[in-house]
């Protein structure tokens, strides 16, 4: 079973539209920092450090599917809980569930690369095989 970790989120007053509920590519910015407090909170060391070390700039989003089930709106206090669904030879997929308490109002999953610039044109970028000790890491 996959590690699950929850990031908090305030539904502020700028994230909603004028019917008053969050609007939808609230959502994905939502998720999107999940994603890396994921990796945070299972002990990957930030990507500024693997940069240097590993030559790991990060893992750029690569897909995105999200399906709203109910709204939410300013001032509620949201849970984004993220979990490993999948790994593939390069890349992570990233299952996300925000919820308001018990009730779930969304439902995504990103695919995500493993990347080093690269090594021909570093005004490019690579994805390379997920090191084991991350995959260890977030499993």
């Amino acid at each position: 079973m996959s590690k699950t970790v929850v990031y908090e989120v305030q539904v502020m007053f700028g994230d909603c539209d004028p019917a008053g509920i969050v609007f939808f590519p609230n959502f994905s910015k939502w998720m999107d920092a999940s994603s890396l407090n994921f990796f945070v909170k299972c002990g990957v060391p930030p990507w500024r450090e693997l940069v240097k070390t590993r030559g790991i700039i990060g893992t750029p989003l690569l897909e995105i599917n999200t399906k709203f089930i109910r709204p939410a709106t300013y001032g509620e206090t949201l849970q984004v809980h993220t979990s490993v669904q999948e790994w593939r030879e390069k890349v992570i997929v990233h299952k996300h569930v925000v919820m308001r308490g018990d009730t779930v109002l969304c439902e995504g999953t990103e695919v995500r690369a493993f990347c080093i610039k690269h090594p021909e044109d570093p005004d490019r970028i690579k994805a390379i095989p997920v090191p084991e000790d991350i995959k260890a890491l977030c499993s």
